[in-house]
């Protein structure tokens, strides 16, 4: 079996628990750069791309690192995508929506209102057509993408008063993550600002923003948003599910040995991994402080849901009428979500809903 097969074959954590290092040794050495969309202080979000450099830089014996770079370090943390397109950096870490400004298109790569949860979101990237379609637009931006980790099903955000009702949201000033989720709240009357979560406290605290959607508890404890906004809303169903990446410059990865990519393509996915479970387990513990400490937990009033996703299908449709390629991509992500609705009502739903009915 070829040094390949092994890296395929065995992932990350058997390489690394084998101690079988590939034998790049004779190929020159690949240092690359990794500007980051987040502040180093998100220990989940950032550390994913920590674990990232770790295991490329353990798989290849040091002879191929990724130095890491958190927002504002290499440039301003919406400026990966341009950087890309320049051939300044190899790659970023980032969520997709952040540059819906570019195309709307974007937002599917990362969440959409009313979309995929975490399990879909893999399985339609992985093997259904999502990737392979999102792969082909993002070419026209120099870069292709590796899932860095999914948020899972995120909240639905903090607000100095209380929302009864959709009339409680004309006229909000929010942080919103942006994409077609922005468009279909300003059909509510909010009007959002896209900013990186670094700056959000200091707006909020100042009243320049009434409310701020960023993560779920464990992200948005750590960034103090409890501290300023006492209303905790859930759920975020713009984002049933958020998969953050790494976009990777076509160029480099071209250049990169059959050896290196498939180091690189098991390190994205161990982090992703490594992620997504991170979350699954800091979220419930955090969500309790949270309450512990005055934070005022609500469901959205089924109105105020209900708005959202007739606003959510408008917007969709607008896009799909002068976009034949968002229609495509729109129209191949709710066929696959069909299907994924029909079996969790014999799978998970049912589970889910028992085991919330009784004491364990």
């Amino acid at each position: 079996m070829d040094r390949r097969s092994v890296i395929k074959q065995a992932g990350i954590a058997g390489v690394l628990a084998a101690g079988v290092v590939p034998a790049v040794h004779a190929q020159a050495a690949v240092r690359w750069r990794l500007a980051s969309s987040f502040p180093k202080s998100l220990d989940t979000i950032f550390g994913s791309a920590e674990k990232l450099s770790a295991a490329v830089k353990a798989m290849s014996g040091g002879k191929f690192e990724i130095s890491v770079h958190p927002a504002g370090e290499l440039m301003p943390a919406f400026g990966v995508v341009d950087a890309l397109q320049a051939d300044t950096i190899d790659m970023a870490q980032s969520a997709a929506y952040y540059f819906t400004g570019k195309d709307p298109i974007f937002a599917f790569s990362c969440a959409v209102p009313f979309g995929l949860t975490t399990l879909q979101m893999a399985g339609w990237k992985d093997h259904g057509n999502g990737r392979k379609l999102l792969d082909a637009f993002f070419e026209k931006y120099n870069f292709r993408t590796f899932s860095a980790g999914n948020t899972t099903t995120q909240m639905g955000g903090w607000y100095r008063k209380e929302i009864k009702g959709v009339a409680d949201l004309k006229g909000l000033k929010m942080r919103l993550g942006g994409g077609v989720f922005g468009e279909a709240m300003a059909k509510l009357g909010v009007v959002g600002q896209n900013m990186p979560a670094g700056d959000v406290y200091q707006a909020l605290e100042k009243g320049t923003l009434d409310a701020v959607e960023f993560v779920g508890p464990y992200d948005d404890e750590k960034l103090g948003f409890n501290k300023v906004a006492p209303f905790y809303y859930y759920p975020g169903w713009w984002e049933g599910s958020a998969d953050l990446e790494f976009f990777v410059n076509l160029k480099k990865f071209n250049t990169l040995s059959p050896e290196n990519k498939a180091i690189l393509e098991a390190a994205t996915r161990w982090a992703a991994a490594d992620m997504t479970s991170k979350y699954q387990t800091v979220n419930p513990i955090a969500i309790k402080r949270l309450v512990a400490n005055k934070t005022q937990l609500k469901p959205f009033p089924k109105a105020v849901m209900d708005a959202g996703f007739k606003a959510s299908m408008e917007v969709f449709a607008e896009h799909e009428a002068k976009s034949p390629e968002f229609k495509k991509i729109h129209q191949d992500m709710r066929a696959y979500q069909r299907d994924q609705i029909l079996w969790n009502r014999f799978s998970e739903f049912p589970f889910n809903q028992y085991m919330n009915s009784v004491k364990i």
